[in-house]
């Protein structure tokens, strides 16, 4: 397998905006090629979103970014040619019927159908196989899965295999390639801390080889470059955490973003709606109030456009981001898992 250069990725002002808000808003990034980078924040706070905009599959709302030589969301298939994804559950998962023999040659044809060159075509079969034989078996290498080790060997089916093992063969496939950026999603999910340590160290040799590393985490480790999707602080900045790891190791946090119409302050998920909910309500109950009130002798009078009893908003009114009635408390979600759903259909 060869050893690319990886790619830069660098953004400013990053967002992403699905029908029922933004999944994440106000991204900047700065890393070196050869990067390890550590997207860290809680389940639906815009992480996958994120991800997949940085790699090509999902078309940014805002802003820009930049992997290798190419301009997002202008180049976004020559980024897509550059950059592979590991496990990213509901996106490419492994077929669980197949044998990890299968798996691997399949993702080895994909690769040399979609990625190889064509004068690649002109070789003899024996050839293209021996070639296949021998990237496949460097990437299993450099994802450190032998084998030998699992309970049938390369029979093995996919659904017999531990998370860890079920890791290792996806970033393996995606190794195949040669990628410049190698993405992983939810690297914490069904893994004790033991079998955490050895897939960041695993994605630590990677990045040594030259291979650019984004990896979507709950807790990232001290020497990696972060993307923090907590909530703001109390004085309004986003919440980081003290810089860890060499000194000049560029630290990028992401905090909530601001309400649409105040014009400061980026982010990324949804928290600024919910808040707004209480205060809708709390509008809507002077309204109910004067609905409920002894009603007046004489003719009936047209009062104008009716209000909701629930928000107090007129009809046909358009209601402003957290004003919504049918407003729940996995609104914060709504905006990243909308725009997921439109990568999925894509």
């Amino acid at each position: 397998m060869d050893s690319p250069h990886g790619a830069a990725v660098k953004a400013e002002d990053f967002g992403l905006k699905g029908p029922r808000g933004w999944a994440f808003r106000g991204i900047g990034l700065d890393a070196a090629p050869g990067s390890l980078i550590a997207v860290e924040g809680p389940s639906g706070s815009g992480r996958t979103c994120l991800l997949l905009a940085l790699t090509g599959r999902m078309k940014p709302t805002e802003g820009h970014a930049e992997v290798g030589r190419h301009r997002l969301p202008k180049k976004m298939a020559a980024v897509r040619r550059i950059a592979a994804l590991g496990p990213v559950p509901g996106v490419n998962d492994l077929d669980q019927s197949l044998t990890v023999a299968e798996q691997l040659r399949e993702g080895a044809l994909l690769q040399r159908h979609y990625g190889a060159p064509i004068r690649s075509l002109l070789r003899s079969r024996a050839e293209r196989r021996a070639t296949a034989t021998a990237r496949i078996e460097a990437a299993l290498d450099a994802a450190g899965l032998d084998l030998a080790t699992l309970p049938k060997a390369e029979r093995t089916t996919v659904r017999d295999l531990e998370r860890l093992e079920s890791v290792r063969l996806s970033v393996a496939i995606a190794l195949l390639g040669s990628p410049q950026l190698l993405a992983l999603d939810d690297l914490d999910i069904k893994l004790s801390d033991t079998e955490r340590t050895e897939v960041w160290a695993l994605l630590r040799s990677i990045a040594a080889r030259g291979t650019t590393v984004l990896a979507v985490c709950s807790e990232a480790p001290a020497d990696a470059v972060v993307l923090r999707t907590g909530p703001a602080a109390d004085d309004g900045a986003p919440d980081a955490k003290p810089p860890g790891g060499a000194a000049g190791t560029p630290k990028v946090t992401w905090g909530t973003r601001a309400d649409d119409g105040a014009g400061t302050g980026a982010g990324a998920g949804q928290d600024a709606d919910a808040k707004a909910e209480p205060a809708a309500k709390a509008e809507a109950e002077p309204d109910v109030k004067k609905a409920s009130g002894p009603k007046t002798a004489g003719p009936k009078k047209d009062s104008g456009p009716k209000k909701d009893a629930d928000t107090g908003a007129e009809d046909g009114a358009e209601t402003g981001p957290g004003t919504d009635a049918g407003t729940t408390d996995n609104d914060d979600t709504k905006g990243a898992d909308d725009a997921l759903a439109e990568a999925g259909r894509a």
